[in-house]
């Protein structure tokens, strides 16, 4: 009688795996979940299992997934959506104001004039020892009322050099200190591909545009460095604050080796978020000498793009355009402004895109102005020419300043772009640009009506990295104060949310792992406190996030 129960037991064994195998680990009813999925829009329940979705349907239908170990919560009516994936954004590891490495906060919530840029530069020049770097960042001039000068720094200290940049990145400012450090005079060219502000007598004024600091930080003392456990914890900290605004995933844009090895270490010791490396250019030659590829890595750290800088900035409003800017050039009192050249000639550019392109990267190239972005088509045309290659997703970061025939290419080519969303924050850089250009600038309505591929970006520290403020800067083309920009470009809640998931997934070659709320994706999920489809666009930012989900853990949660 054993032999045949224990027989028993063996015929029925696969059996009994197979129906315990189909029962989740987390199951969530009663959510109002949008999936992104055509294929199944809408939901009001979602089984986990492990870290995929095991199933998406109805309360009823759900219950099935249902066993005496599973974890059920009653989501009481809350938007559930996919995770966020910010395809474009530079990581940097934050640290409280009194750490040695930490860079001072000078965006407008907290600074609102001069005084306060110089009083809060002057605290953290107390606590630094003579000689060392002070290092700010994220002032507006456009909200300050002009930049700050070598004149306003020097109020700080003339005993450290001093750095602060511009929310763009592509502007900044030093010190008195600073430029006699490296020996900036009135006789100094401009480099290439930058420029030095001067005064009246041809004085350099401490603004530094685009690539001019670089001489700069070159002559200065070595800036201070963090060990490892400082640059983890740090890291840590920075991806816990994306997590709190429903990130789960992110394309760090332009880094190298070091950068990825932190990540790496980062993951081991417990950061459960998801990063794709943009590598910059400069590491070409490492990386595809030890041909490590675009989707070389795992779920958590992956090599993508190729990170190409050719053009300038659009908040900084330094990009090249084929007409000039709309008002005058500060430095000639003229209406002769069209920005600062890139520092690659065609030809350059050219050579750079076919090698990159040839040794099959994934290229994503930095480019705002309409002048920028045609010579980044005509190179990346050739390289396709060249080297055909199906399904390359060459990516135009930014993509800022356009025109139909630009926009056509770019549909012909099958690119993908990464427009900025940030005009609730930063709309009045746009009046520069004149309103004449303003419904064909950030291109996110026009690329949806033709089909092209669209991810949703924030440029973090550009813009915070809040996609629900990113999403309603879509949706309205609003600014802070009030103003529209752009009506032409808005988007619906409903598309715009379809970017900031499935198009970045899609821009990075994950749709089919994660996107959407789809059996067998990852269970990468953030709940909402409202639906974004619904409430007043101008409220999206409004929605708090309660929870996000990360491979089916709980990454973060506000209770």
């Amino acid at each position: 009688m054993k032999n045949i129960l224990n027989l028993l037991f063996l015929l029925l064994f696969p059996v009994i795996q197979a129906q315990e195998s189909n029962k989740a680990d987390l199951v969530i009813l009663n959510a109002n979940i949008i999936t992104v999925d055509d294929t199944k829009p809408h939901a009001e329940a979602m089984a986990i299992k492990g870290e995929h979705i095991l199933f998406v349907g109805s309360n009823k239908e759900v219950s099935e997934f249902i066993a005496k170990n599973t974890k059920v919560e009653d989501a009481k009516g809350k938007t559930i959506v996919p995770g966020f994936f910010d395809a474009h954004l530079h990581i940097r590891e934050i640290y409280p104001f009194s750490h040695r490495l930490a860079t001072v906060n000078l965006t407008p919530d907290s600074i609102k004039n001069m005084d306060d840029l110089i009083a809060v530069l002057k605290r953290k020049a107390a606590i630094t020892p003579e000689g060392q770097w002070i290092m700010g960042g994220g002032y507006e001039d456009t909200k300050l009322g002009r930049h700050p000068t070598r004149y306003d720094l020097d109020k700080v200290s003339t005993k450290h050099p001093i750095s602060i940049r511009h929310s763009s990145g592509h502007v900044g400012v030093v010190n008195s200190f600073a430029l006699n450090m490296a020996n900036i005079t009135s006789k100094t060219a401009d480099p290439a591909g930058g420029a030095y502000d001067r005064d009246e007598k041809g004085e350099p004024n401490g603004i530094c545009r685009e690539g001019a600091s670089r001489a700069i930080y070159k002559a200065g003392p070595k800036q201070a460095e963090a060990t490892e456990a400082e640059a983890i914890e740090g890291l840590m900290e920075c991806c816990r604050r994306y997590m709190s605004q429903g990130i789960t995933s992110a394309a760090d844009a332009g880094n190298g080796p070091e950068q990825l090895s932190l990540y790496q270490k980062a993951h081991i010791q417990g950061l459960q978020f998801r990063i794709t490396m943009m590598v910059s250019d400069r590491y070409f030659d490492t990386y595809n000498g030890a041909r490590v590829l675009t989707g070389f890595g795992d779920d958590f750290v992956k090599i993508g793009a190729i990170k190409v800088f050719h053009g300038n900035s659009l908040s900084g409003r330094t990009c090249w355009l084929k007409q000039p800017y709309d008002k005058i050039n500060p430095k000639t009192g003229k209406k002769d402004y069209y920005g600062i050249p890139p520092a690659r000639s065609q030809a350059q550019l050219d050579s750079a895109m076919d090698r990159y392109f040839a040794a099959g990267y994934q290229i994503a190239t930095h480019s705002n102005g309409d002048r920028e972005i045609e010579m980044v088509l005509n190179a990346y045309e050739k390289a396709m020419k060249n080297h055909p290659r199906a399904n390359s997703r060459l990516r135009i970061e930014h993509c800022s300043v356009v025109d139909s025939a630009i926009l056509k290419k770019i549909k012909e080519l099958d690119v993908v772009i990464v427009p900025h969303s940030y005009i609730y924050e930063h709309g009045d850089k746009m009046e520069e640009y004149g309103e004449n250009r303003w419904n064909m600038m950030h291109p996110n309505g026009s690329a949806v009506a033709m089909n092209i591929h669209v991810a949703g970006h924030s440029d973090s520290p550009v813009s915070p990295a809040i996609p629900l403020l990113r999403i309603q800067s879509m949706v309205t083309n609003t600014s802070k104060e009030g103003k529209l920009y752009g009506p032409a470009q808005r988007v619906s809640a409903t598309d715009a949310l379809r970017i900031w998931t499935m198009g970045s997934t899609y821009a990075c070659f994950e749709e089919n792992k994660r996107g959407s709320l789809t059996e067998g994706k990852l269970a990468d999920f953030v709940v909402l406190s409202d639906d974004l489809t619904k409430v007043d666009p101008f409220k999206i930012k409004d929605i708090k996030v309660e929870k996000t989900f990360i491979g089916g853990k709980l990454a973060f949660s506000n209770n």
